[in-house]
C-alpha cells in the first residue's frame, strides 16, 4: 500500500511540474519579458528608465530561448537525438557561458551598484544553486550532519 501511495504522489508531482513548464512555454516572449521585468521591479525597485531597459533585455533573452527550444523540438522530431562529442559539448557550454557573461555585463550597465549586488544574491537566477539552500535549511531543522555524528 505504501508503494502505491508513493508512486501516486510521485506521478502527481511530475504531472504538476509538466503542466507548469507547459504553461510557461505557451507564453509569448513579450509576455515572459513583461512578467520578468515586473518581478525584477518588485525585487530591486527599478526606476521607469531601468524598467524600459530591463524589458528590452528580457525580451531579447525570451526570444532567444524560444528559438532554441523550437530548434531542440525540431531536432527531436527529426530523430537527431545522437550523443554529442566532447568537442561539441565544450563548444555548446562555452557559448552558453559567453552568453551569461554578456547578460551579466548588460545587467550591470542597467542596475546601480546596490541593485546589482542584491540581484546577485537572489537565488532564482542561478541554475542549480536553489537546491543548495534547501539542503542547508534541512540541516538547520535538526537533521544530523557529520559533525554531530562524531560527538
Amino acid at each position: 500500500m505504501k508503494k502505491v501511495i508513493g508512486v501516486l504522489v510521485l506521478f502527481i508531482g511530475l504531472n504538476a511540474f509538466a503542466q507548469k513548464r507547459e504553461m510557461k512555454s505557451e507564453m509569448t516572449p513579450d509576455q515572459i519579458a513583461t512578467l520578468s521585468t515586473k518581478k525584477m521591479t518588485l525585487a530591486l525597485d527599478l526606476t521607469e528608465s531601468q524598467q524600459a531597459k530591463m524589458y528590452v533585455l528580457q525580451l531579447e533573452n525570451a526570444t532567444e530561448r524560444q528559438a532554441k527550444m523550437e530548434a531542440r523540438k525540431q531536432a527531436r522530431e527529426n530523430g537527431a537525438t545522437k550523443n554529442l562529442s566532447s568537442d561539441q559539448r565544450y563548444e555548446m557550454q562555452s557559448k552558453m557561458l559567453d552568453q551569461r557573461i554578456e547578460q551579466k555585463k548588460k545587467l550591470k550597465s542597467v542596475l546601480n551598484k546596490e541593485q546589482f549586488e542584491k540581484w546577485e544574491k537572489m537565488p532564482h537566477h542561478r541554475r542549480g544553486e536553489h537546491h543548495k539552500g534547501k539542503r542547508e535549511k534541512g540541516d538547520k531543522k535538526g537533521h544530523k550532519n557529520k559533525e554531530q555524528d562524531n560527538d
